[in-house]
């Protein structure tokens, strides 16, 4: 034992906080709370999906009516049902956590007909789609958590129609070999746009502060699990600070897919 706390990342910890927020109108609140005007309701985010987040995705998929969404990460559904409902078109989405899958497609029905939308597990690198599946993609901060980012954006390449959109949320980085736009572009990307959320670090430090200061209500809906790495996460983020590179939103555009082929 090395006495060091770490924030619980094994697949039964995202199913155990995906069942206990789901049951959580005091989560849903502080999320409120610090979000404020530009919370969306009935989306229950659990990312920084956020009413200008979801205005920008609208306007830069550009999908026309019956295509086909595929949301990366998509935890409980919430931000890709609600595209979906907006732009009438149908939706996938992908997640390892089977509980999240599991409650994204219960709460499907809220949003849009049964035929509209489906939830598989799988990775961001192996996501089991067949090729050129997705006439547009969404990933609203999630894609940073894949171990191999390269391979998540070939994967991403490959799933998507040449001419299709990936709209996604990202940390700023250097330009170098690792940042964003050079990946993407590695990819088989063209980087259509970049945009600073001006919102998005604030948001998260009221968030935090407010899981220590409703520890005991937290513990008494979530449970002692979730709500003891719910409040760890925050009591790290919080001590190690916000980096200083800017949160943004990317629209990424699919060159000739030809290039691309399945994994093996």
């Amino acid at each position: 034992m090395t006495g060091t706390k770490t924030v619980g990342t094994a697949p039964d910890d995202y199913d155990a906080m995906h069942h206990a927020a789901q049951n959580s109108p005091l989560l849903h609140e502080l999320w409120g709370r610090a979000m404020g005007d530009e919370y969306p309701p009935g989306v229950e985010p659990s990312s920084s999906c956020s009413w200008w987040l979801l205005g920008h995705a609208v306007s830069a998929l550009r999908l026309r009516t019956g295509a086909r969404l595929v949301d990366l990460g998509c935890g409980r559904g919430g931000p890709g049902l609600w595209l979906a409902r907006a732009l009438s078109v149908r939706l996938t989405g992908i997640d390892f956590s089977a509980a999240a899958v599991e409650i994204a497609t219960q709460r499907a029905a809220d949003f849009v007909a049964p035929d509209r939308a489906e939830f598989r597990q799988g990775s961001f690198e192996r996501t089991g789609l067949p090729d050129r599946y997705a006439d547009g993609l969404v990933s609203v901060d999630a894609l940073p958590f894949s171990p191999d980012r390269q391979a998540a954006l070939r994967e991403a390449a490959r799933i998507l129609v040449a001419g299709g959109r990936f709209v996604l949320t990202v940390r700023e980085q250097p330009a170098d070999a690792d940042s964003w736009p050079t990946m993407a572009t590695v990819a088989g990307f063209d980087v259509e746009l970049i945009l600073d959320n001006a919102e998005h670090d604030g948001f998260w430090r009221r968030l935090f502060a407010s899981y220590p200061e409703n520890a005991a209500a937290l513990r008494a809906e979530l449970g002692d699990r979730a709500a003891d790495n719910l409040i760890l996460e925050a009591e790290l983020s919080m001590a190690k600070g916000f980096p200083g590179r800017q949160a943004q939103l990317l629209v990424l555009r699919r060159r000739d897919i030809g290039r691309v082929t399945s994994p093996e």
